[in-house]
């Protein structure tokens, strides 16, 4: 561990089932951070991983700390080891695939200074030469794209957004099984009476699946997980009418997403995206039904597995990546 007089106000848990290869890339872009040396960089995984870590990887931050990981096989509980041994007040989310853009971590310092429970980033398509990529992103992060929605918004992108400490930490031991679908946990926080903000200077880019069969098997799954655990404890009924309710999904969503592109100036990418986007919310929908019929089954593990490597979804990973991080360390938004 590494610790300079610098105060630690935000705490960046990254998190990896096998190597810091597999994070080295998001590692990179917040390094690039204009205020790298007020972070703490929390890494979870196996034990193997902590012995090959390198203290030089992290010598632009505040502070760094290694957590071995109880568990590789579920992100949910990496995130939670990650967010419990967190040493600031806000914590922020990442992914292997998502990268921040320079002004990302000082943004969201700056809007945290406010009594928001969430703040979260405006999302950028790293490979938007694919159809399909724009389709899952629009699934995905269509709610987060738009920069004239900044402002109060009634929920945050999942995985790449940013917490108090403190309201994650009121779950306990049901941390990890909240945040399995953040949408739900953070609508649980509403009811609570906290609220969230989308931060327009807070840029991620995110590489986005541009294979058809995986991209199915991802909504599917996504919607199978999300919808389990948004049923945790519903009656059996409100589960019926739910399950008997789903195939609304595809269209109801649709209509909100396009709704959105319209609004942000991308009439011409909704006709061109129309189709693939309605066959990819089918399946997220038939996966929400088969979800608040039956659970999760296993989509939790496979979920997890797909997390981790996008590079296998994509046709041309090296170059997506190379010009993701590109776009997130050269500019200052989105």
């Amino acid at each position: 561990m590494t610790e300079s007089q610098k105060e630690t106000v935000l705490s960046v848990v990254m998190i990896s089932p096998d190597s810091f290869e597999t994070i080295r890339t998001t590692a990179t872009a917040l390094r690039r951070q204009t205020v790298r040396d007020q972070l703490e960089i929390v890494v979870v995984g196996p034990r193997s991983m902590g012995t090959d870590l390198d203290p030089e990887d992290f010598s632009d931050f505040a502070r760094w700390q290694f957590i071995e990981a109880d568990r590789t096989d579920s992100s949910s509980e990496m995130r939670a080891a990650g967010i419990r041994a967190a040493s600031a007040p806000i914590v922020a989310l990442t992914e292997d695939h998502c990268f921040p853009a320079r002004g990302w971590a000082e943004a969201l310092i700056a809007r945290h200074a406010e009594p928001w429970g969430g703040v979260g980033a405006l999302f950028s398509n790293a490979n938007p030469e694919s159809i399909l990529s724009w389709a899952n992103f629009i699934i995905e992060y269509g709610d987060w794209i738009d920069p004239e929605r900044g402002g109060e918004i009634h929920h945050i992108g999942g995985h790449n957004s940013s917490y108090k400490k403190d309201l994650l930490l009121t779950y306990g031991d049901r941390l990890p099984d909240i945040l399995e679908a953040e949408s739900a946990m953070q609508w649980d926080l509403a009811d609570r009476g906290q609220r969230f903000y989308l931060e327009p200077k807070a840029g991620m880019i995110h590489l986005n699946f541009t294979l058809f069969r995986p991209s199915i098997k991802l909504r599917f799954c996504g919607g199978r997980l999300f919808a389990a655990n948004r049923a945790r404890g519903w009656s059996f009924a409100k589960r019926l009418l739910y399950t008997l309710a789903s195939p609304l999904i595809p269209l109801v969503r649709s209509w909100r997403l396009a709704r959105t592109l319209v609004n942000s100036g991308r009439s011409g990418l909704l006709l061109r995206v129309l189709p693939t986007l309605m066959v990819l919310l089918a399946f997220d929908g038939l996966g929400e039904m088969v979800g608040y019929a039956s659970g999760s089954g296993s989509c939790m593990q496979w979920l997890t597995d797909i997390e981790f490597h996008r590079q296998r979804f994509l046709k041309r990973p090296a170059k997506d990546t190379a010009a993701a991080l590109a776009k997130a360390t050269e500019t200052t938004d989105t």
